[in-house]
């Protein structure tokens, strides 16, 4: 398994493909919700996911929201139970660092998984609004003041 950190022009075809194969698996597959994935803003994100040889198995996006904000989607995990969520999300944050150095990250999270951000000290701020018909609550780690 490796992490791979990469803006859209810099992917493969093949890593392109396994991306959205993962999100399609997680987000239309298993979860029952046929939405639009594909929404524009994959080319404007920067790609942070863990593969091995033959599948994405963590992936999430990040996106600049605002001058001071990143917003980080698309979190999924392929491979439960074995730490690459937590490991996904600290890669995430991480690059989103390196890469943007913004004032906070902003999270459109499922409901039901807030205790999993809040462990890396995303607060909510927002009310529960519904997306996709599946509940979701805004989040955001503040990193400067």
């Amino acid at each position: 398994m490796k992490l791979v950190c990469k803006h859209f022009d810099e992917l493969s075809n093949e890593e392109l493909y396994k991306i959205l194969k993962a999100r399609q698996d997680v987000f239309v597959v298993e979860q029952e919700c046929p939405y639009h994935d594909i929404d524009g803003a994959d080319m404007d994100a920067l790609h942070v996911f863990i593969e091995d040889k033959d599948s994405v198995l963590a992936y999430l996006r990040a996106i600049r929201k605002d001058t001071d904000t990143i917003q980080m989607g698309r979190v999924l995990t392929l491979q439960r139970g074995e730490g690459l969520g937590k490991e996904i999300l600290k890669a995430g944050i991480q690059q989103i660092i390196r890469n943007y150095d913004p004032q906070r990250i902003y999270i459109e999270a499922q409901s039901y998984a807030t205790g999993f951000y809040e462990q890396e000290g995303f607060v909510i701020c927002s009310e529960e609004f519904l997306e996709d018909n599946i509940p979701h609550i805004g989040m955001e780690l503040i990193l400067k003041k």
